[in-house]
Order: C-alpha cells, then sequence, then structure tokens
C-alpha cells in the first residue's frame, strides 16, 4: 500500500523565531504531504515570514481575522485538509517532525484510525522543566482517562495523528487549549481504535515562548466533563 498523503496543520500565533524553522523540519520529512498553517493574527512579524513561505508549493496558509486561539486555528485548517491522514504540529520546536512515520504507523498498517504522541511512553528523550506541570498533565490525563474509559498516558500533546474522516466526523468547539480534552473526549466516545507511541519532546520554558497556564489546565478539567458527559 502507498502511503496516504499527509496534511500537516500547524496553528500559529507570534511564532517569528521558529516559524521558518519548523517548516524546514516539516518539509525535510520525505514522506509525501502538505502543510497547511493557520495564522491566529499574529502581531510579531510572522505573518511577513509567511508571506514568504506562501511561495513554497506545499505549504498553504491561511489568515485568521482576529485572534481566537489555538483550538479555533485547529479548526480553520481542518476544515482545509486534503490528505488522508491529518497531523497536528505546534509550531514552536517543542516537538520533531522527523517522527511523523513512528507517530502513523499504526494508522498506515490498518490498526488505529487515531494515534496520540505520548511524551511520557516508549523511554524516549525529553528535556527536563516544571514539575508542576508534569503533576498537572498526568492529574488531567488520569481525570480524561476516568471519565473517558481509556488508559492514555498523554492526553495533553500536541502530536495527535487522525484518519482525515475521524477528524473531519465532529465539530471542534473550542478555541483555545481546551481542544485536546474535546478531542479527546470525541474520539473515544466516537469508539474510534485509538493508539498511543512514545516520542521524544524538547520543552520551552515562558521566556522562551510557552503559552498555557493555568487558566488553561482549570477550563481542561471542565471540557473533560463537558464532552464526556454532555455532547
Amino acid at each position: 500500500m502507498s502511503t496516504p498523503k499527509l496534511s500537516v496543520v500547524i496553528p500559529v500565533f507570534n511564532e517569528a523565531q521558529t516559524i521558518r524553522q519548523i517548516v524546514d523540519r516539516v518539509r525535510k520529512n520525505p514522506l509525501e504531504k502538505e502543510i497547511v498553517i493557520v495564522d491566529d493574527c499574529s502581531t510579531d512579524g510572522t505573518r511577513e515570514i509567511l508571506n514568504q513561505l506562501e511561495s513554497i508549493p506545499e505549504v498553504r496558509v491561511f489568515y485568521q481575522d482576529r485572534n481566537q486561539g489555538k483550538g479555533a486555528a485547529l479548526r480553520r485548517g481542518v476544515a482545509e485538509v486534503r490528505g488522508e491522514v491529518v497531523i497536528f504540529q505546534d509550531a514552536d520546536l517543542e516537538y520533531n517532525p522527523a517522527e511523523y512515520p513512528k507517530l502513523i504507523g499504526p494508522i498506515l498498517e490498518g490498526k488505529a484510525d487515531v494515534v496520540f504522541g505520548s511524551r511520557f511512553a516508549g523511554g524516549q528523550h525529553h528535556r527536563v522543566l516544571y514539575y508542576w506541570h508534569y503533576v498537572g498533565n498526568k492529574l488531567l490525563t488520569t481525570f480524561s482517562n476516568v471519565f473517558n474509559n481509556v488508559n492514555l498516558t498523554d492526553m495533553e500533546t500536541c502530536y495527535k495523528a487522525f484518519r482525515r474522516e475521524v477528524i473531519q466526523s465532529f465539530k471542534i468547539e473550542e478555541d483555545r487549549f481546551g481542544i485536546e480534552p474535546e478531542v479527546t473526549a470525541k474520539v473515544a466516545k466516537g469508539g474510534w481504535r485509538l493508539y498511543e507511541v512514545g516520542i521524544s519532546y524538547e520543552g520551552r520554558t515562558y521566556a522562551e515562548g510557552k503559552k498555557a497556564g493555568w487558566r488553561d489546565g482549570v477550563r481542561a478539567l471542565v471540557c473533560v466533563v463537558k464532552y464526556s458527559l454532555f455532547s
């Protein structure tokens, strides 16, 4: 079976320092793909860089008319994809596009409909950073597992891969970081075959541009309950 075409969806907000590098890294992956970038109304020069990147044949750029959040950008990107397999990719340098074959492997083998890339499984290397972020992630993942009856190790991971018909089978409602528990709940409720693979992780500090904070953690708890029980 030939490798299905990938759609790599990259939500972007004020990533002028890294956007060229992440696009270069994605392009270096030999898999056939398109790169769908959604700019969430950046104000730091990112848009000017994206105007230049649009000349690359496999790059497609869409511009939000106002800042709405990561979830809203991914919602727009998912609506625009053409590939058979869809991967979410952050615009920073925390996740390594060289690991796409590992991420989509269970889908290509016909075992999975959705694959999460876990930062806490498989013995891959990761940068050592904030203890309380780790604790918060584990609590959110456990909370999500209880409500959705799954056994993930990293619900909050950016790296999620889907067969296109799966991610387009439901509407993404959350505009910000609540998209992670929302998507997890909707995949679990839909009965889709969910797999997890270990990935590496090069986390960044707040000084380096990390954006999610404690308020997003609180919202994630709300989203677990909302989308597990009431959607």
